[in-house]
């Protein structure tokens, strides 16, 4: 985890991490103008067990919170693990109506 590059492709409406030239990790999402809906996250096979899903999700979260115009739905399980494990990153949330 040398060179990680993190990147949000919005053609394709994911965010994506890079090991150098490998692309490694993808966290798909869905954004309706308020609230971003993080779908899917996925890691390459050959790539699991190292971290990179963890690491995609937080500089995702890190992305929207530093923008500050949205809030976050975790529909995807391994995302709303991570906000259990992160529960300083609640204020994120989108509020459940």
């Amino acid at each position: 985890m040398t060179d990680l590059r993190f990147a949000d492709d919005r053609a394709a409406s994911r965010y994506t991490l890079h090991d150098g030239d490998d692309l490694v990790s993808v966290l798909d999402y869905r954004d309706d103008g308020r609230t971003i809906a993080l779908t899917r996250a996925f890691t390459i096979p050959t790539f699991r067990g190292r971290g990179y899903a963890a690491v995609v999700v937080e500089r995702a979260v890190d992305a929207i919170e530093q923008a500050g115009d949205r809030e976050i739905l975790p529909v995807c399980w391994y995302v709303g693990e991570w906000f259990d494990a992160h529960p300083e990153r609640a204020g994120l949330l989108r509020a459940r109506s």
